[in-house]
């Protein structure tokens, strides 16, 4: 019975890193943590979430997140950040959570008058 031997790449369980393989089984000792990866465009000015990656740390996490998500070119600019460090409101709360701004109509311009000339507001 033939027996396969899988070359390990960076990129791949470790060389050596935090996340080092047991080559006899090809499992990872510790996996790497998520990196959320951000791309700014050429055409544009603010950084698009793009997806995630598992990087050993943030330098393997911008090479692999350029190697990945700007093939073609398109981004002149990379964020990455590891997701743990993320935090984000419930979007089932949502009516509760934005619920105070509605009882302040001073941030609601709709009671203003625009002159014509403005066209873009």
């Amino acid at each position: 019975m033939k027996q396969y031997i899988r070359k390990y790449f960076y990129g791949d369980y470790g060389e050596g890193r935090n996340g080092a393989a047991d080559i006899s089984t090809g499992q990872a000792k510790q996996e790497w943590p998520l990196w959320e990866v951000f791309i700014r465009s050429r055409q544009g000015l603010d950084h698009k979430h793009v997806g995630s990656l598992h990087a050993a740390d943030a330098q393997m996490a911008i090479e692999n997140a350029r190697d990945v998500y700007t093939r073609r070119m398109e981004g002149v600019s990379i964020w990455v950040v590891e997701s743990k460090h993320i935090h984000a409101s419930n979007p089932d709360e949502a009516e509760s959570f934005y619920d105070p701004a509605n009882d302040k109509v001073y941030r609601h311009p709709t009671f203003y008058d625009l002159p014509d000339a403005v066209k873009h507001m």
